[in-house]
């Protein structure tokens, strides 16, 4: 991990928590509220029951803090790094029945964000003896995108565009309203024309003869998609270094080594984000 993990801002962390706690305990909790004694107190540790890498620290911390802020959670494993089965990851101290009601939105996103760090880091690492970097998608869940991001920087990935607003990127069914050949590199020019200089322009490819006219527009990002393993060597041949090179779809942890040793600059996928299973992670109250 060379890279710095720039952290979610509280105040998002604070509003995708708001939404689940409205769903979560609308009215309270009907069982802590009743069977658990107004002044207990408890100790519980989150433990891992896989391996995995950690993501969501503060996340699980806050959450905790929104229904009570007298509770404690002490942080034992940093985000980013790796974990063994068995390893005590946090603790928490303080009211019992708000540890108890707040347990389920705490650890929901701290197994789905240690999972997609999980994932990423596998990824991470057999392509790190590649120039290649892993990168997310916007496949994410609606809502808290933000902290799925943040989970795939934590598994030493990197984040594609944030949203729609942010980059101009051309996708297959883009192209198709546009042409081709020369019709297409127009249509490509007259969008650099009305683009700011700093913004940079991505056009997805899903064969080799779309490179020629997209090449012509001077584009700064190539995306292959779903090319086959062996024509990527003839498109990194034809672009020639003149356009930074993506790779994407069909990205697993059984094809991503091929995929990067073929040159290519990034290589994105949507499963880090959209197919991870979540990591087991368990609470359990510490008995004195």
């Amino acid at each position: 991990m060379n890279q710095p993990i720039h952290p979610v801002p509280v105040a998002a962390i604070d509003r995708i928590l708001a939404m689940a706690f409205a769903e979560d305990h609308p009215r309270g909790d009907l069982t802590a509220d009743t069977i658990v004694p107004v002044d207990a107190r408890a100790t519980a540790v989150v433990s891992a029951r896989e391996p995995g890498v950690l993501s969501g620290g503060l996340v699980f911390a806050r959450a905790m803090a929104t229904l009570n802020e007298n509770i404690e959670v002490t942080q034992l494993v940093a985000d980013g790094e790796k974990f063994a089965a068995g390893d005590e990851l946090l603790k928490v101290e303080g009211p019992a029945a708000s540890v108890l009601s707040a347990e389920r939105v705490a650890l929901n996103l701290l197994q789905r964000m240690s999972a997609i760090a999980t994932a990423t880091r596998e990824l991470v690492d057999l392509v790190s003896h590649t120039k290649a970097r892993i990168a997310d998608t916007r496949k994410t869940t609606p809502g808290p995108r933000v902290l799925e991001r943040y989970a795939v920087r934590c598994g030493g990935g990197v984040n594609h565009r944030d949203n729609l607003s942010e980059a101009f990127m051309a996708k297959d069914n883009h192209l198709a309203l546009l042409g081709e050949g020369e019709e297409l590199t127009a249509a490509l020019e007259a969008v650099r024309a009305r683009l700011g200089h700093t913004t940079a322009m991505e056009v997805e490819v899903d064969r080799i003869e779309q490179i020629p006219a997209v090449l012509a527009a001077k584009v700064d990002i190539i995306m292959l998609d779903n090319f086959d393993l062996a024509d990527i060597p003839d498109a990194i041949e034809l672009i020639d270094g003149q356009a930074i090179i993506e790779a994407s779809g069909t990205v697993s942890a059984s094809t991503a080594r091929a995929i990067a040793e073929t040159g290519v600059d990034i290589i994105s996928s949507g499963a880090i984000t959209h197919s991870v299973r979540a990591i087991d992670l368990g609470l359990d109250m510490v008995i004195a």
